[in-house]
C-alpha cells in the first residue's frame, strides 16, 4: 500500500513560538521552513509514500515546498489545524477516492524515509492508526486506510484524543525520527542528536544551542 501524506504548515511568521528561548523572532520563520523542507524531502523519499500534499497559505512555504515536489493545498476553511487536515484529505480523495491518507507533522527535521516506511507499513493493519510523539502526549502521524475518514484530533493531548476516537496506537521501536517533533529548544537538541536534514542543520548553525 502507498500513502498520500497531508502535511499542515501554519504561516511561517506565526510558527514555532515556543522556540522563543532558543531562536529570535527573526530566525524562527526560517527555522520552521527548514523543518518543513527536510520533513517533506524525507517523506517524498519514502518508498511507502505515493505523494505529499502540504496544507498552507504561506506563499514562501508554498513555493519552496512545491519546488520539492509537494502539492500545495490552500488552508480552508481557515478553521484551525484539524479543519485544514480534513479539507486536504477531502481534496486528495476528490481525484483518488481509494487513497490511503496520513497526516504527518511538518516539524520532523530528523525524519528517516525507511523509519517512516516501517510506521506506514504497520498502519496498513488498521482502519485508522496513530503514532505518539516522543513526549508520549501528542501525535506525529495519523493514518486512514482507503474508505476511512481521517478524523484528525490534533492539539492538546492528541494521543488520548486519537485513542478515544478509535484509532489504533502504533507501538514500534527504532522509529525515533518519526516521533521527534520540534516545539521547544529541548526538542530541537534531541532532533539534532538524531541527525537532522541539511536545511535544518544550516538554519540551526545560526543558533547558540547549549550542548549542540
Amino acid at each position: 500500500m502507498q500513502w498520500t501524506l497531508v502535511i499542515p504548515l501554519k504561516p511561517l511568521a506565526r510558527a514555532k513560538s515556543r522556540l522563543a528561548d532558543t531562536a529570535s523572532d527573526g530566525l524562527r520563520p526560517g527555522l520552521a521552513l527548514a523543518f518543513a523542507q527536510d520533513t517533506v524531502a524525507a517523506a517524498l523519499a519514502c518508498p511507502a509514500v505515493k505523494d505529499v500534499a502540504v496544507v498552507t497559505d504561506d506563499a514562501l512555504a508554498g513555493r519552496e515546498l512545491g519546488s520539492l515536489g509537494a502539492r500545495i493545498v490552500s488552508d480552508e476553511p481557515s478553521g484551525g489545524l484539524n479543519a485544514a487536515l480534513a479539507h486536504a484529505a477531502a481534496v486528495v480523495r476528490e481525484t483518488r477516492p481509494e487513497s490511503a491518507v496520513a497526516a504527518l507533522n511538518a516539524d520532523l527535521p530528523a525524519l528517516r524515509p525507511l523509519e517512516l516506511a516501517r510506521v506506514l507499513d504497520a498502519a496498513t493493519e488498521f482502519r485508522r492508526a496513530f503514532l505518539p510523539d516522543a513526549a508520549t502526549i501528542g501525535t506525529t502521524l495519523l493514518t486512514a486506510r482507503e474508505g476511512e475518514e481521517l478524523l484528525p484530533a490534533f492539539g492538546m493531548d492528541s494521543r488520548a484524543r486519537h485513542r478515544a476516537s478509535g484509532a489504533a496506537e502504533l507501538t514500534l521501536d527504532a522509529v525515533d525520527s518519526v516521533r521527534q517533533d520540534v516545539d521547544t529548544g529541548a526538542d530541537l537538541r534531541a532532533a539534532l542528536a538524531l541527525g537532522v536534514g541539511p536545511r535544518t542543520a544550516a538554519a540551526a548553525a545560526r543558533l547558540l544551542i547549549p550542548g549542540q
